[in-house]
């Protein structure tokens, strides 16, 4: 009972701690502390035999796991925002894109660049770092409250195109592991959902904005962002060109390499800009800096709340609900649904709630008869709702380590796309796969 108390107690205040900005590197620790005590977890290595659980080394585990997985491609991903931001590159394209489409289309052109780059295979994170020098751009064109811009850019990642079928994101290819399927599994509800999220999400988003803006809030210029006033720009199609370059490397390497491939297609990125607009650069060691600081801060944001996920899967309270999640009874696809989304909204990891609760579900419900398709699509959808609460490593690090925004400010926006869309288009998609759609 203090276990299961020190966990909810833990990941609320864990939640409380991002929304009033308190600096992750501090909450996310202490959080996990908690955690531990409340659960009896030794603290140190030295308290316990060779190999058994104990707070420090399952913090750091976490912690550090994540950094050796995903430092090159932060760090190169955050190098490649920023030449495209000091070259002037996104801007050419944001002015370009203006001038075709009008500034009422800013917004989407922002969710399409991100839906694009995520369907073609390219990280969540490292999207949202190539992107957002353009979303700044058009949101100042625009003259858009720019603590909308990490709801855009979530909306184009994390909803429609990550957990859809045939997404070349980890989230569609884990449930394959444990079923015969592949990433094309419920592709015809897959659609229909997708659809919904998009418009309906893409609706209610631009309904949030206008709101704001009709409230007289407009965008607010920082001391940080870059000046390009009186200065040539490169053409529009030598900023399109980099990343058109990231996706398509990303695209033909993910099979072979999986996620290193982000390492050759951003090191082209970067390569690409430079050469076709170094004559435009302002200060590329600047931007070099700016971008390995940048990284920096996102990287330790997301790690530290990674962290608290190792310490939490280590209690006996984790374990207690986890298999409470894989007993629920009724429906597989709804008992699926609640197992997936609850876990990932504890551990903060879409593939964290499948790569837990998939090793104990699938088995018994594929041999209960289970449609696998239609338990693919569910878990994955359902994975892509519930994770993204406010300690989400890729809501930090949108939210704080790229747009340089406070969760107060712009978490409401954030989680009406990322979470409350998402659960929609989960409850869409058990209900056709219920009446036999796709089956």
């Amino acid at each position: 009972m203090l276990s299961m108390i020190g966990l909810i107690g833990g990941l609320t205040l864990l939640i409380v701690f991002t929304m009033r900005g308190m600096n992750l590197l501090v909450a996310a620790p202490l959080c996990a502390l908690f955690v531990a005590l409340m659960s009896g977890l030794p603290l140190f290595p030295q308290m316990v035999e060779a190999g058994e659980v104990n707070f420090l080394t399952s913090y750091m585990g976490g912690f550090t796991s994540f950094i050796m997985s995903w430092f090159p491609m932060f760090l190169l991903g955050a190098i490649f925002g920023k030449v495209m931001e000091d070259s002037g590159a996104a801007d050419s394209v944001s002015k370009w894109i203006v001038g075709k489409l009008g500034l009422k289309y800013a917004v989407l052109a922002i969710v399409l660049a991100c839906a694009i780059l995520t369907y073609g295979g390219v990280s969540l994170f490292v999207v949202a770092f190539s992107v957002y020098p353009m979303a700044l751009s058009l949101f100042k064109e625009a003259d858009l409250p720019r603590r909308f811009i990490p709801a855009a850019l979530a909306f184009g990642s994390v909803t429609f195109t990550m957990t859809s079928a045939g997404s070349p994101e980890i989230q569609n290819w884990i449930p394959m592991d444990y079923m015969d399927t592949n990433q094309y599994a419920g592709w015809e509800v897959s659609l229909l959902v997708a659809a919904f999220m998009a418009i309906f999400g893409y609706w209610w988003l631009k309904r949030m904005i206008n709101k704001a803006v009709n409230k007289g809030e407009h965008f607010e210029a920082r001391e940080n962002d870059p000046v390009l006033e009186n200065r040539a720009l490169p053409h529009p199609v030598m900023g399109l060109i980099p990343l058109f370059v990231v996706l398509a490397i990303s695209f033909f390497f993910h099979h072979d390499l999986g996620t290193s491939a982000l390492i050759i297609a951003l090191l082209g990125g970067i390569i690409t800009t430079y050469l076709l607009n170094r004559k435009y650069f302002s200060n590329v060691s600047n931007a070099l800096s700016e971008g390995t600081i940048g990284a920096l801060i996102a990287i330790g944001n997301t790690a530290a709340v990674v962290g608290f996920g190792g310490v939490a899967k280590a209690v006996p309270a984790f374990t207690t609900a986890v298999d409470a999640m894989a007993s629920i009874p009724g429906s597989p696809l709804i008992g699926g649904a609640v197992a997936v989304s609850v876990i990932a909204g504890m551990t903060g990891s879409a593939s964290g709630g499948q790569t837990i609760a998939l090793p104990l579900l699938a088995p018994g419900y594929i041999d209960a008869g289970v449609n696998q398709e239609a338990l693919h699509r569910t878990v994955a959808i359902s994975s892509g709702a519930l994770d993204s609460l406010p300690h989400n490593g890729y809501v930090v690090t949108t939210i704080r380590g790229i747009c340089g925004e406070t969760h107060k400010d712009a978490y409401g926006p954030v989680a009406i796309v990322s979470v409350i869309v998402p659960l929609l288009g989960l409850a869409i998609a058990i209900a056709l796969f219920s009446i036999g759609l796709g089956i």
